[in-house]
């Protein structure tokens, strides 16, 4: 008996559901990335990838290998958090860093101030 056979059609279902998901999510993020113009278009973009398209990859994770272990698996939570407070803290440390250069600098591209 191979660990194929070990998974039930429902959870591989469901697991296929979620790796979907979660790379449709990372997909979006990266066309994001890519096609939006300016640094400040782009920042939100990565956000999405990595924030949900990897929750969606995580919790398959759980899935798969609880299942296949025979008892819950939860230490990959550790990883989901991780990502989930380090990228948009990142992000948000570059968006600031960058327009306090665009700024020094007097640049053009430089997104409007607020009133």
């Amino acid at each position: 008996m191979s660990h194929l056979d070990a998974i039930p059609l429902w959870a591989a279902i469901l697991i296929a559901l979620l790796l979907v998901a979660g790379s449709s999510l990372v997909l979006i993020g990266s066309i994001g990335l890519v096609r939006l113009g300016s640094f400040y278009e782009r920042i939100h973009a990565p956000t999405l990838g990595t924030s949900w398209g990897a929750g969606g990859v995580v919790l398959a994770s759980m899935l798969t290998f609880s299942i296949l272990g025979g008892r819950p698996v939860l230490h990959e939570l550790i990883i989901a958090l991780f990502i989930t407070i380090t990228m948009p803290v990142t992000l948000m440390l570059l968006g600031r860093a960058a327009l306090y250069r665009d700024r020094a600098e007097k640049a053009t591209d430089e997104p409007p101030k607020r009133v």
